[in-house]
């Protein structure tokens, strides 16, 4: 008589949480900044979040260049900067609506990025944040001696405006709604393309761009529309900034701010999706407590800059998802 001997069948491997691409520390971590941008401006002063909330987009703009596909640009601020000029511009004299200037201001900061793309993406290393500083400085002059940006004094007295042509931004708490709107489907856009194929063969590239092109995959092609992509969404903060504070000057443009979003990326942790959050949390809180210190500032933010490279090789974020070995 043959004895038959039950198997054991092995449980359903359990699927990882997953919330629209979020794995679960990164849904927490969604949740919480989602928190404190619903909740902040009912005790801190709405400018000073819409701000932050700007350069927070710029710094995760660049991270998606330098932390995402590993080029260092050093020319950053000029698609920010055009894409303030020109929302300001359309916005003062063309009385386009918020959203459409916005958007204008992106379309600004993606064609800037294909002309300096196609100049530079071929390089690597130093040789393209050299190549991308010395357009920047163009930029820069062009802006300093073009009639349409006011010189040394800027685009001034920019409208609001209303969205859709309905719903009037003139007070501070309207303006914020808009600006938390961008920041959050920006944000979530490059989590999308982070996580998408496309952004699997970027972080690929980034680790070892030979064995991707012997793989097939035409690198200078992928690297150029992510530049591009990087450039527009650094050209929409730009435009939602302009439209934030009613101005477009040269400080938007100046090579400094350049320096400024590299170290929002670095503090905050390049490579992270949350972390140039935290990073341009923490250098614009640092500038407003210390406006009245003058040049201390730039000292300020050199020791931070020194304290992050020493002590925090990962980023502030970086460091925490090492630790608790999490991505975030």
């Amino acid at each position: 008589m043959s004895v038959t001997t039950a198997v054991p069948v092995a449980a359903p491997a359990r699927r990882p949480f997953n919330l629209l691409g979020f794995s679960s520390a990164q849904a927490w971590a969604l949740l919480l900044l989602v928190g404190l941008i619903v909740a902040c401006p009912w005790f801190i002063y709405p400018v000073f979040l819409m701000r932050l909330l700007c350069f927070a987009l710029f710094a995760c703009a660049f991270n998606l260049l330098i932390g995402f596909v590993g080029l260092m640009s050093f020319g950053h601020a000029a698609f920010f900067g055009m894409g303030a000029y020109v929302s300001a511009w359309t916005a003062k004299n063309w009385h386009l609506t918020p959203e459409v200037a916005i958007l204008m201001g992106g379309a600004a900061g993606a064609a800037l990025g294909v002309v300096f793309g196609w100049l530079a993406i071929r390089r690597q290393g130093i040789y393209f944040a050299m190549i991308t500083l010395a357009l920047a400085q163009m930029v820069y002059f062009f802006c300093l001696q073009a009639p349409f940006t006011g010189g040394e004094d800027g685009i001034q007295q920019v409208p609001r405006g209303a969205v859709f042509g309905l719903f009037s931004m003139q007070s501070d708490m309207a303006m914020y709604v808009l600006v938390a709107v961008v920041f959050m489907l920006c944000f979530l856009l490059i989590h999308r393309i982070v996580h998408s194929p496309f952004g699997q063969v970027l972080k690929a590239i980034r680790e070892n761009e030979p064995r991707a092109t012997s793989l097939g995959y035409r690198t200078d092609d992928y690297k150029l529309i992510a530049f591009v992509l990087s450039t527009a969404i650094a050209g929409i903060a730009g435009g939602t900034n302009a439209l934030v504070f009613g101005i477009a000057t040269l400080t938007n443009v100046h090579y400094a701010f350049s320096g400024e979003v590299v170290l929002m990326a670095l503090l905050g942790g390049m490579g992270t999706i949350f972390g140039p959050v935290v990073g341009a949390g923490i250098i614009v809180w640092t500038e407003n407590a210390l406006a009245g210190a003058g040049s201390w500032v730039t000292v300020t933010q050199g020791v931070i800059f020194m304290a992050c490279v020493l002590a925090f090789r990962r980023g502030i974020v970086g460091e925490i998802a090492a630790k608790l070995r999490i991505s975030l």
